[in-house]
């Protein structure tokens, strides 16, 4: 299995499928597997095997390469490191040993605001898809918010706790990551909390489409600090000036954050726009 390494010398696997211009997909490769994780993470409305079915979606018409970044993250966490420079390297690297010299880039959540920091730094992207999270006025604020949150939690429980909550309510949600894997997402937040996203889209160049679902907003309580992290209302408010900007937006009626990640959404979505700006691509 090919491996790419990244900037803190650790080695992250990646699996190819499939033939064409080359789409690099940040999931989990691997089909779901039974027992109380998976269980948990259909409670809440997401699909164990995400990955192998945007995989199986989209390897007909692209070469997809998937690594599972936030896997790799989880496992081998950078607590000092997980910055905007770092995270954008990090997929030049594996673009790199994919021999992907073009390639186009899709990200969901935190994995779009990875995006948008690869699109600043490169010209090599052929196309940016962002899923739940908006590409203007983007919540970075309120995501330190809930990352200084964990990090806190995580720091006076140092054992890790049970994921369990009720499912929806954001707020019930106990944290489960060690001190430095919660850590390295505040870094990340910290480094992006003076990050102007509106002034930074004259350095995105190549075709890009964002989709959210419009009713994703999620809302902490006391404990996290009060945040709001709203992905639906600066896509749904800004459409004309995203528009304006350059962007292809969708929005998903009635979808929230979990809902609109699901392979059944995003699949409709995201092939066809990438099979006509792709058309011209050379595999």
């Amino acid at each position: 299995m090919p491996s790419a390494t990244l900037h803190d010398g650790s080695t992250i696997e990646m699996e190819i499928h499939g033939a064409g211009p080359t789409l690099l997909l940040p999931v989990n490769p691997a089909p779901a597997e039974e027992g109380p994780q998976a269980e948990e993470m259909r409670k809440w409305g997401a699909d164990p095997s995400l990955g192998h079915s945007l995989i199986t979606g989209l390897s007909d018409a692209f070469r997809v390469v998937a690594f599972d970044y936030e896997g790799h993250v989880l496992s081998v966490p950078k607590p000092d490191t997980l910055t905007p420079d770092n995270i954008a390297a990090d997929v030049l690297a594996i673009a790199d040993a994919a021999g992907a010299d073009r390639f186009a880039y899709y990200g969901y959540s935190w994995l779009a605001v990875l995006g948008i920091q690869l699109a600043i730094r490169t010209d090599r992207l052929t196309a940016l898809v962002l899923g739940g999270y908006p590409p203007v006025d983007g919540p970075y604020g309120d995501m330190l918010k809930v990352t200084t949150a964990a990090h806190r939690m995580a720091v006076d429980k140092p054992e890790p706790a049970s994921t369990k909550g009720e499912p929806g309510d954001w707020s019930s949600v106990t944290v489960s990551m060690s001190h430095d894997q919660t850590r390295q997402f505040m870094t990340l937040y910290l480094a992006l909390r003076d990050f102007d996203d509106r002034a930074a889209q004259d350095r995105i160049t190549c075709p890009r489409l964002c989709f959210a679902g419009s009713a994703d907003t999620i809302v902490y309580g006391p404990e996290w600090g009060d945040a709001r992290v709203d992905i639906a209302g600066p896509v749904l408010a800004g459409r004309a000036e995203l528009q304006r900007l350059g962007w292809q937006v969708r929005v998903l009626d009635g979808l929230d954050h979990m809902q609109a990640m699901q392979a059944g959404q995003v699949l409709p979505v995201i092939r066809p726009w990438l099979a006509a700006e792709l058309s011209s691509v050379a595999g």
